[in-house]
């Protein structure tokens, strides 16, 4: 029996009237969507599912015994690891519409593979007249090979760096924002550079690197409120954040940014009980993370026709294989098709090579801003290493090295890889009467926003926290970094580079003067400090684990006291 429907499944595509899905009732069974081709999560259980056939598919009603692995429908794969796999081996055949990107099932397949994944997303919502993207006169080719980026990818001749505010045709409300609300003199460094290239009409897509606390912020934010018409109260500028304590952050910018505006802001961050879900989001700029925002857009909460404006903060995160990428792949999909003359901004301190070929491939046409990795490790941050003879010693450098100078400092963060180790050393340290905070993915939302609030306040000096507040987060008053563990992948035996960056970057925001200890025990933490240096092409000092005088001098000489 088959069906004209909504699709209903989880994570599904929502697909209804424009692109109709079929649906086949497997007796009281969920529903298998053929138009974003996802399976209700119950779909290899026995008596469910065998053989998938073609784009409308015929679904067969097994017995109740057990299938065989033979017998089950291999779930689609991740379309990063198929542009991984086709830039690993640019000869392969072409990807048949079974491999096709999620949600973009029904574009035409192409001559190779890399190319169908590309010119799929590129042409998502322009007209067979329309096949090129809107762009600068000379935009990366959706079909051309990507190689190495450049640092820097945009037509001088048409961008012009801003040396005020009022360069950037602002209305007067926003300027009065920025220099009543934000304090701003005028742009910073990549505020020159981007905020031209994002406002200047036609509106172009930008793909931005810049150092950790340069105002990156201030640019997409700004490019957000000055998309949206006050008059049309509709959703207008989507912004996607990793992390809730990233989304409360931004909000609060785009609070005092436009504050004189009168645009109104919504966010995925508002507290709500399981019988107080939002029925309706009418606010003309929403901020959020990927789950509830799939939510919105799913139930039809949040309304994305009149969408200007698409930005991902945090981009590089947003785009890994291993995380985010299909979500905001299939998110770009649907906005592109409500709008197709929807702007996107990605912007992070961080993009490797990887990710950079990503993301060109995935927004074709955009102005690219990139700085070489050896750029990266920011000189105004001194970084030393401090080689412990075991694991309790850690905890002894930190109560008799580090946290008698925390006096004379301003704030400090120590990061640490899992949610126990935050707890176990919170406990500690407040056992031995030193007062801190923690904070770790695993807390209620309510207490999250209360240590984040409080240390924001000044009220504590110290935090203890795992990666949910690596990116991003802006206290200006950190001068002092302490990674107890150091960072890693998930096997915890590869570097993670990006993620070292932006924890040290907590600190020495805006130019500021910062350092980072990084404790490491054993050779195998002492070569991944090793591995991270090199990477950078940046010497980390060492300094003895026992010896105060040792502290107290790297620490007047990266001028934090005196």
């Amino acid at each position: 029996m088959s069906e004209v429907r909504t699709c209903r499944s989880q994570d599904g595509c929502g697909d209804a009237g424009t692109v109709t899905c079929l649906h086949l009732r497997l007796r009281s069974f969920e529903f298998f969507c053929c138009s974003c081709r996802l399976f209700p999560p119950s779909w290899a259980r026995p008596g469910r599912i065998r053989g998938v056939y073609g784009p409308l598919s015929r679904v067969h009603v097994v017995g109740r015994k057990k299938p065989t692995q033979n017998s089950l429908p291999v779930p689609p794969q991740s379309w990063a690891d198929q542009v991984e796999r086709a830039d690993q081996d640019p000869s392969s055949s072409a990807l048949g519409d079974d491999d096709a990107p999620p949600g973009f099932e029904h574009q035409k397949p192409a001559a190779s593979g890399l190319t169908d994944l590309t010119a799929a997303v590129a042409n998502v919502g322009v007209s067979d007249a329309e096949s090129k993207p809107t762009g600068p006169a000379d935009p990366v080719g959706a079909a051309d090979p990507v190689g190495p980026t450049e640092p820097v990818k945009v037509d001088s001749s048409m961008y012009s760096s801003a040396t005020t505010f009022e360069e950037l045709g602002l209305s007067k409300e926003l300027l009065q924002g920025l220099y009543t609300e934000m304090k701003f003199e005028r742009p910073s460094q990549i505020q020159a550079k981007t905020l031209p290239m994002i406002l200047k009409v036609p509106h172009t897509s930008l793909i931005a690197q810049g150092h950790n606390g340069s105002g990156k912020t201030t640019c997409f934010t700004l490019a957000m409120l000055s998309r949206v018409d006050p008059a049309l109260k509709a959703p207008q500028a989507l912004c996607l954040c990793p992390t809730r304590e990233l989304v409360v952050q931004n909000l609060g910018v785009l609070e005092k940014m436009g504050k004189y505006t009168g645009i109104s802001l919504a966010s995925t961050a508002e507290l709500t009980t399981p019988g107080n879900r939002r029925r309706n989001v009418g606010e003309q700029v929403v901020v959020g993370t990927h789950g509830k925002l799939k939510d919105w857009i799913s139930r039809r909460v949040l309304n994305i026709k009149s969408m200007k404006i698409l930005v991902f903060d945090e981009a590089d995160e947003m785009l890994k294989q291993d995380g985010f990428a299909d979500d905001s792949v299939r998110l770009i999909k649907q906005l592109k098709q409500a709008s197709p003359g929807l702007q996107i901004l990605l912007f992070s301190a961080t993009f490797n090579e990887d990710v950079k070929r990503f993301a060109q491939k995935i927004v074709p046409g955009a102005n690219h801003v990139f700085i070489d990795k050896e750029d990266l490790s920011l000189d105004v941050i001194k970084q030393y290493k401090v080689v412990c003879p075991n694991p309790l010693s850690k905890t002894t450098v930190l109560k008799e090295m580090i946290f008698p100078q925390c006096e004379k400092l301003g704030q400090t963060i120590i990061f640490v890889r899992e949610r126990q180790t935050a707890r176990a050393l919170h406990a500690a340290m407040e056992q031995d009467g030193h007062k801190c905070t923690s904070i770790e993915g695993g807390m209620e939302k309510e207490a999250r926003d209360r240590v984040v609030r409080e240390f924001r306040d000044g009220t504590t000096k110290i935090l203890i926290s795992t990666d949910v507040l690596s990116r991003g987060f802006d206290v200006t008053q950190v001068t002092l970094v302490v990674n107890y563990d150091v960072p890693t992948e998930r096997d915890v035996t590869i570097p993670a580079y990006e993620t070292y960056l932006h924890r040290i970057g907590r600190s020495g925001r805006f130019g500021r003067k910062g350092a980072a200890f990084n404790l490491v025990t054993g050779e195998a933490e002492n070569r991944i400090l090793n591995q991270i240096a090199d990477y950078f092409k940046h010497e980390i000092p060492e300094v003895p684990w026992d010896d105060d005088e040792k502290f107290e001098e790297v620490l007047k000489a990266a001028g934090l006291t005196t």
